[in-house]
């Protein structure tokens, strides 16, 4: 597995439920938008273990709706837990990327930035 892998793999969770937050998506759309946004390498294949974990969490819901070009699609929205996890990731992500950057960058002493 390569570092991108493994450092992903430890924030897939929170970007997932943040672009569920604004909106219900399904699977393929869900990949589609990590991708327009950046994460190129997620995949569909990537996508539903995490759909799935997140639903035996409790912290999406999935509803399967008529699609109009297809077969039926299962589109995931936010719970009210998953509103709460994704806060607490939010506010550990900002405890942790700040160090960690000025770390990697060499700024050890410079812990305000």
């Amino acid at each position: 597995m390569s570092i991108r892998s493994q450092l992903l793999k430890g924030i897939l969770d929170g970007c997932v439920l943040s672009v569920i937050e604004k909106e219900e998506v399904y699977g393929y759309e869900l990949s589609q938008k990590l991708q327009q946004l950046g994460l190129k390498d997620i995949s569909e294949g990537t996508i539903y273990p995490v759909l799935l974990r997140l639903q035996k969490s409790q912290w999406i819901n999935g509803k399967m709706r008529p699609s109009d070009t297809g077969p039926n699609r299962k589109y995931y929205s936010l719970t009210d837990k998953g509103k709460v996890a994704l806060e607490s990731i939010r506010k550990e992500w900002e405890l942790l990327s700040r160090p960690i950057t000025n770390i990697l960058r060499g700024d050890e002493n410079d812990v305000n930035n």
